[in-house]
């Protein structure tokens, strides 16, 4: 079970790599948890990642240590949302 909050911060990760990335909302709707993102989707490159972090703090009010980016935090979808999610929702 999810905390309460957590539908919405979903659909706020989905929302930044959709308008970030610049791919379609259906695409975007399409993401699940297992969605592989980093090294799977080729507009998210390191560029991109630094817009989506930037996106992500300003969207839900978070800071985003640059010690707490790394690799299994973009590996999909719902690593992100989880990470984004125990960020805000603390």
């Amino acid at each position: 079970m999810q905390p309460d909050g957590f539908a919405e911060i979903e659909n706020t990760v989905r929302a930044v790599l959709r308008d970030v990335l610049g791919i379609s909302a259906d695409r975007a709707a399409a993401f699940n948890a297992g969605t592989p993102l980093f090294g799977a989707l080729p507009e998210l490159d390191s560029l991109a990642v630094a817009g989506v972090l930037t996106e992500l703090e300003d969207r839900l009010g978070i800071l985003i240590e640059d010690d707490e980016v790394d690799g299994e935090m973009l590996e999909s979808f719902g690593a992100l949302t989880e990470f984004a999610a125990s960020k805000a929702l603390k």
